[in-house]
């Protein structure tokens, strides 16, 4: 397991940065808590108001690289093109990435490989990459492109899965989603509380 990331570091220097053409919310290191948002009386208008406070973490390009709208995930906070060149469906990606986090040599071209024990694209149907916060949210409450969860089973992957907080501990060289997975699970936890109701 160990060469794997030897060999994903002789191989880093060839990476070139595509410009992402996928929008992407605010590039923020905070979340404001569901409190912020109490003064807004519509109980419609707080429930997309929290969902777009999520947004900056479910657009944010620590989740956004796993759910690329094509057959190939991207890397990087410019969502270049991943390489070594990977495509979906091929299971659990073990070749290079480890159950943990592996920090590289100081002259690699990256500075870490990220790793999980699940370390996988998300599937074709939760791909988000290129859409709206307006359609991710459409499409992370229908449990046909969701895993087949229920928005409270939503709320529990959102909020405690140890997957999900890899994006807060992605490594060297990566800059960590807004806020913590604790208050994304509190923001989700109002939205779904206030009708789940899309921007």
């Amino acid at each position: 397991m160990r060469t794997a990331p030897i060999f994903a570091a002789a191989i880093g220097a060839a990476l070139v940065s595509v410009p992402a053409a996928t929008p992407r919310a605010q590039d923020t290191n905070r979340l404001r808590p569901p409190s912020a948002f109490a003064g807004i009386t519509d109980s419609q208008a707080r429930s997309r108001a929290l969902f777009t406070e999520a947004a900056k973490v479910i657009m944010n390009p620590r989740c956004m690289n796993c759910h690329p709208a094509s057959d190939h995930p991207t890397q990087g906070n410019d969502l270049h093109v991943h390489w070594p060149p990977v495509s979906r469906g091929v299971g659990p990606c073990s070749t290079c990435h480890s159950d943990r986090n592996f920090t590289l040599m100081e002259r690699a071209s990256y500075r870490s490989i990220p790793g999980h024990p699940q370390w996988e694209m998300a599937p074709i149907e939760m791909a988000w990459q290129g859409k709206s916060a307006a359609e991710i949210c459409q499409q992370i409450k229908d449990p046909q492109r969701n895993g087949g969860r229920t928005l409270e089973v939503l709320h529990d992957h959102l909020a405690k899965d140890d997957l999900i907080a890899w994006a807060w501990h992605p490594g060297e060289g990566r800059d960590p989603a807004p806020g913590t997975q604790e208050q994304l699970g509190e923001l989700v936890r109002a939205w779904i509380d206030s009708g789940a109701v899309c921007p």
